[in-house]
């Protein structure tokens, strides 16, 4: 054999396999915000994931600074949905590029198209992401810990974190592996019904989780009580034979009508309820 097929026979890319999927979700989800930085925010750690998938990938070494230099665009996504999603998709078009770049073949998976693939999915999967983890499911192991935290046990402060990082840990590894094994229709089964079913079911289960928390931490009452034919009424009484905990209600719908209206400006919030609440303590009425 010649030097010349000998080089050509060591530049062949490598396979990847799932462990080298595995590898680089698990180095992206302990980089993601560490390299962080204003020109291109968490790049520099999806391209530190794939360090070492591009190296099997590409042997030649101008190649392969131009694959580092691909992935240090800017790029900003959720860690789980998005950056799990992405890191597979980056590394089955990488895959693919790679051998297109070996067999000389016309390159149909060019540097406009991988970037155009993350700048088009990072921020729809973190809307979806941010609104599913941050926004259902960490409330939810934090609604299961308040009894322990009101008891005084570290477990209280313990147990959301580290369920919840456990749960990312988790979902982003199956994202990452749906998403090497789809390319970028991995995107569609994201969205898909069957997926958009676990959303929606999870989104129920924490309105459930906040209607609990609401019911049983949100304390309002009214001190309002009169005399009418010699039967003295008291009012709170009254509205717990209505409906127990109806002023919480009252009190959490507003705030989530003032959301709803005025944006997420949670200062102002606690701001305006305090006051609000402070005047009707001050003239009696709760």
């Amino acid at each position: 054999m010649s030097e010349f097929e000998k080089t050509d026979v060591n530049l062949a890319p490598e396979t990847i396999t799932k462990k080298d999927v595995r590898n680089a979700w698990f180095r992206f989800y302990f980089a993601d915000e560490i390299p962080h930085s204003f020109d291109k925010y968490i790049a520099p750690a999806l391209m530190w994931s794939l360090m070492p998938i591009l190296k099997k990938l590409y042997k030649n070494k101008e190649d392969l600074a131009e694959a580092y230099q691909r992935h240090l665009l800017f790029f900003n996504t959720q860690i789980s949905w998005g950056g799990g999603i992405l890191t597979g998709i980056m590394a089955s078009l990488e895959a693919t590029r790679a051998k297109e770049v070996y067999e000389k073949t016309p390159i149909t998976i060019d540097d406009d198209l991988i970037y155009n693939t993350k700048a088009g999915l990072m921020g729809a999967l973190a809307g979806i992401g941010d609104s599913i983890d941050s926004g259902t499911i960490q409330y939810i192991f934090i609604a299961i810990a308040l009894p322990w935290a009101q008891k005084g046990s570290p477990l209280g402060a313990l147990f959301p974190f580290i369920c919840f990082s456990v749960y990312q840990l988790l979902i982003g590894w199956y994202f990452a592996n749906l998403g090497f094994k789809l390319g970028r229709t991995a995107a569609t089964e994201i969205v898909g019904s069957r997926m958009q079913g676990i959303i929606e079911g999870l989104s129920i289960l924490g309105l459930f989780m906040m209607g609990i928390l609401a019911a049983s931490y949100v304390k309002v009452s009214t001190g309002l009580e009169f005399t009418l034919s010699g039967k003295p009424f008291v009012i709170q009484e009254i509205l717990d034979g209505i409906m127990p905990g109806i002023l919480p209600l009252i009190t959490v719908s507003g705030v989530y009508l003032y959301f709803t209206k005025k944006g997420l400006n949670v200062t102002k919030a606690l701001i305006g309820l305090t006051v609000i609440l402070a005047v009707l303590a001050g003239i009696g009425i709760l």
